[in-house]
């Protein structure tokens, strides 16, 4: 198994996510892949990032399979305080109180003048 990444947003805010393949592609090849994509879904795609409709594409036409939540079977918080490690529930339920909460804003940077 080989893991490929695709990064999106600048140094402040980004978004990240990950692929398997059974092949190798030289970075390179894999780099055109993903621009071919990238013109082809550019402002049409229905998810919340463009990565995440790269991605999709990737395993639906090129053998990729996107590491999403979706295909979690188990999360576990570790922590060196034995009554912090505890098991995560998949279906959006938290078992405790989480130490983070996801959110997604939109950002209009021409408001900012």
């Amino acid at each position: 198994m080989y893991f490929y990444e695709l990064h999106e947003g600048d140094e402040e805010i980004f978004s990240d996510l990950l692929l398997v393949h059974e092949e190798l592609f030289e970075p390179e090849d894999f780099f055109e892949l993903v621009q071919a994509i990238r013109e082809h879904v550019q402002g049409n795609f229905e998810t919340d990032t463009m990565i995440e409709a790269i991605a999709a594409e990737l395993e639906r036409e090129h053998g990729f399979t996107f590491v999403d939540d979706n295909k979690l079977s188990a999360s576990v918080h570790v922590s060196p305080i034995d009554d912090e490690n505890r098991l995560i529930a998949l279906d959006d339920q938290f078992i405790e109180t989480p130490e983070y909460r996801s959110m997604l804003a939109d950002f209009d940077p021409d408001e900012m003048n």
